[in-house]
């Protein structure tokens, strides 16, 4: 039976990632911070006023980018320590130092981007000739000049920034450490309860009274904060929205979408379209589960189980390497020693404990090595998060060792894709190495349930929530708790129609991901995912040759925008064909599960 998670002082060091590869201890932090203090000063003294015409800018860009290095490398290891354990407050002291002192530095090179975009276009069209390295960041400065304000009120706005992160921060305490759960209790047995545990195993149980009694009082406790969630929340879109109208773009959408370089057309579409056009699909899979499992109804608790919860293996961390290095194997040997160096040196952290952060990402600091972190539940379908985050790492592998520090990041809207694309290679390596049919429904359900639920469902229901959101915010209005509220269970009543009982408490999903305060950063999962999905397609069916583009293309990491880093690997997203394709494939995965499950005779 489950236990509480220990002490993060009682994990095994093994299952912990190790910092000391972006500084060794705290005394060498200190002296960093120093050192960045001093650097910052010097490149401020010799840089200010000396911004002046083409052929300033390729040794400025090569100062700047050694400064901001830096600056990644020490505040990585500040935030990093603080997410796996919100409870360590010496560690969130020291992020939080940090946090104030990066925004003084911010202040400081506020100057760079207000001289540079006080040049000409001229002068920058001619730097991008004598400096083709950074053709694409210049365009970029070039596009952002209508939206600049004057020296002082950027260098205000950069004094700033960590104010305008506050309400993540806020949203992070409430959840991580204010927040606990009380055991529940189902046929006179206790079950422990907390965030990790409910979002790693409890929705995933296949005991229908537990899993529902565990969602009614992990939604019962969520309920408590539901006003000072709310309020974060407001005060994070307000903040939004005050700086697109500072920054005189009509819309808080057209201001986040401006910096992933694409526009409405791409981003309605991929709400539009698939709000439409899988919601069938995906009720299909819904009546699916409720079938399998002999449920009288199927409510929004249950749209996590496993389609079948008796075959799926338990497997341990070594185990997970070798299935990785095997389905990941087609992108070549240096990728295959990414993931051994993963596993040796310690870039992960697979720890459960009190305090961590909440479900995985991917860190990859400039210079360093990535560093991921995940919950290790010991359930197969870990190796695909596990695989996810490990695309992540290859991605910035890529486009760090051939880009500068200015253009390795690619826009949010691709940067999924590189993820999702493993999850697709491990899906195809498992179809391909076995004709049993109840391990193939197995594989495509897993892909059903993790890749393209997790993806293209529950991130793309956040992203129609997030809309209206800004919709309402646009128009001048306020939001509150009920409202919130009644926008997240619309959302989800148009996705599910009457296959799915949007039950009390699935309203309160918002309240859950935070990625609602990292922009529009919700969609893009399933943009990625449409990329990933064809690009995978072209992989099986030409081999290499798609292969290697893939690898050319995450190379190119952020010199090219994402319809033109998309098309670097055969894919078209100026039409609507790549989603429905995509939407297209998911249907008939549910119909092979469908095929399968009468086969079998479950």
């Amino acid at each position: 039976m489950y236990e509480s998670f220990p002490l993060r002082q009682d994990v095994p060091e093994q299952e912990k990632w190790d910092l000391r590869y972006l500084i060794q201890d705290d005394a060498a932090y200190d002296a960093a911070i120093t050192k960045i203090q001093q650097d910052v000063d010097a490149f401020v003294e010799k840089w200010t006023n000396h911004i002046q015409k083409a052929e300033d800018l390729s040794t400025l860009f090569v100062d700047y980018e050694k400064v901001l290095a830096d600056l990644y490398i020490i505040g990585s290891y500040a935030e990093l320590d603080v997410e796996t354990d919100q409870t360590n407050e010496a560690a969130a002291i020291r992020a939080s130092d940090f946090s104030t002192m990066a925004a003084k530095i911010d202040a400081k090179l506020s100057f760079v981007m207000s001289d540079l975009l006080a040049l000409s276009n001229e002068v920058l069209e001619e730097a991008k000739q004598l400096a083709p390295t950074y053709a694409h960041y210049i365009k970029r400065l070039i596009d952002q000049k209508a939206h600049q304000l004057s020296p002082e009120t950027e260098r205000v706005l950069a004094s700033l920034s960590g104010t305008f992160q506050a309400a993540y921060g806020l949203y992070n305490t409430t959840k991580l450490v204010d927040l606990k759960f009380p055991d529940f209790t189902v046929d006179g047995e206790n079950y422990p309860l907390n965030y990790n545990l409910f979002e790693g195993d409890w929705e995933l149980e296949s005991n229908t009274p537990v899993r529902r009694a565990a969602f009614d009082a992990f939604s019962k406790q969520l309920r408590h904060y539901l006003h000072t969630t709310a309020k974060t929340y407001q005060t994070h879109v307000q903040t939004e929205k005050t700086m697109a109208d500072l920054r005189g773009y009509d819309s808080v959408i057209d201001y986040l979408l401006d910096e992933q370089e694409v526009d409405r057309t791409l981003y309605n579409r991929q709400i539009d379209v698939t709000m439409k056009e899988l919601a069938p699909h995906m009720r299909r899979y819904a009546k699916l589960l409720q079938k399998a499992h002999g449920l009288e109804n199927m409510t929004f608790a249950d749209l996590k189980i496993s389609l079948d919860p008796s075959y799926e293996p338990s497997i341990t961390i070594p185990e997970s390497k070798e299935y990785l290095k095997k389905a990941l194997g087609v992108m070549g040997e240096d990728y295959l020693q990414m993931i051994d160096d993963s596993f040796e040196q310690r870039w992960i952290d697979f720890a459960q404990n009190e305090g961590k952060s909440t479900g995985a990402f991917c860190a990859s600091p400039y210079g360093s090595h990535s560093y991921i972190l995940i919950s290790w539940t010991s359930r197969m379908n870990e190796v695909f998060v596990l695989a996810h985050e490990l695309g992540h790492a290859g991605h910035f592998r890529y486009a760090q060792r051939e880009q500068s520090l200015l253009n390795s990041e690619s826009s949010t809207y691709f940067v999924e894709a590189p993820s999702t694309m493993n999850e697709m290679l491990m899906a195809n390596h498992l179809l391909q190495n076995s004709e049993d049919p109840r391990f193939k429904r197995w594989v495509i359900s897993t892909i059903v349930a993790r890749t393209y639920y997790h993806n293209f469902v529950t991130h793309l229901l956040e992203a129609a929530f997030q809309r209206k959101v800004y919709e309402k915010i646009d128009a001048g209005q306020s939001l509150s708790a009920s409202i919130l509220n009644d926008l997240k269970r619309s959302v989800l009543e148009e996705f599910w129609g009457d296959a799915v009982d949007i039950n009390d408490g699935a309203e309160l999903t918002w309240m859950r991901q935070p990625h609602y305060y990292m922009g529009l950063y919700p969609y893009t999962y399933s943009a990625g995912l449409t990329i990933s999905t064809q690009v995978s397609q072209r992989i099986l069916k030409e081999g290499d040759t798609a292969v290697q583009d893939w690898i050319r293309t995450l190379e190119a990491g952020g010199t090219k925008s994402p319809v033109d880093l998309a098309k670097m690997a055969g894919i078209d997203l100026t039409t609507d064909q790549p989603l429905q394709d995509t939407i297209a494939f998911i249907g008939e995965l549910i119909t092979q599960l469908e095929e399968l499950t009468e086969q079998i005779g479950d």
